[in-house]
């Protein structure tokens, strides 16, 4: 034989090994997962209507305390730990520096760098307002103002954005004492906005500070 008829040979039989090796695929039927040609598939898409519609609000924490935290930080900064606006007003829930010595800070950098200072700080300065307003949220809590349904987490709000004295004059001259911040951002549209969120957890106290360990 020649070297061609060789090489052809063992070609062929190379080809005849390979293919003993393979079985013809035979689909295999499951009674759960077939469906016969005359089976109709039903089967439905929503509609460009139903996607453009919004049934819940993000995050799901509704009036807790933590939707109150939440709303209050993303008012003031949307919810950026370190924005510091064209004031000087630092961090997620915008602090001024004065209202930070008050609470037991006074490195403003060392601040805006700890995400768990300015949640403190947060949590102190509330208690430390919920102290000074605690006549006022007992005498004023559930009453109208102004068309304003007066609650407490409105007055605590309120606060966070004018202070404690702003609030004090607000109510006690049935709203005709009206403060607005440097944004032109008035106390009755906190008290209004944030009006009835649970922020019965805050525990008023007068020398409430935010320690940073």
């Amino acid at each position: 034989m020649t070297k061609k008829q060789i090489f052809y040979l063992g070609l062929f039989a190379s080809i005849t090994i390979l293919s003993s090796g393979f079985r013809p695929f035979q689909p295999e039927l499951f009674p759960w997962f077939h469906v016969f040609e005359k089976e109709e598939i039903m089967y439905t898409v929503p509609t460009e209507v139903e996607l453009n519609q919004t049934f819940f609000d993000i995050p799901f924490a509704g009036k807790t305390f933590i939707g109150f935290q939440q709303s209050l930080a993303a008012r003031e900064s949307q919810c950026k730990y370190y924005k510091v606006n064209t004031l000087g007003y630092l961090g997620k829930y915008q602090f001024g520096s004065e209202t930070l010595k008050s609470l037991g800070i006074r490195d403003t950098l060392t601040f805006l760098r700890s995400r768990k200072l300015q949640e403190k700080a947060f949590l102190a300065n509330l208690s430390k307002n919920k102290w000074e307003l605690r006549r006022e949220i007992a005498k004023y809590n559930g009453k109208t103002i102004r068309g304003i349904t007066i609650t407490e987490s409105g007055i605590l709000a309120a606060a966070h954005l004018g202070g404690p004295g702003s609030v004090k004059r607000f109510l006690r001259s049935n709203g005709n004492r009206k403060c607005k911040d440097n944004f032109g951002t008035s106390i009755s549209e906190y008290m209004q906005d944030f009006a009835g969120f649970d922020t019965s957890s805050v525990q008023p106290s007068q020398k409430a500070k935010a320690r940073h360990y």
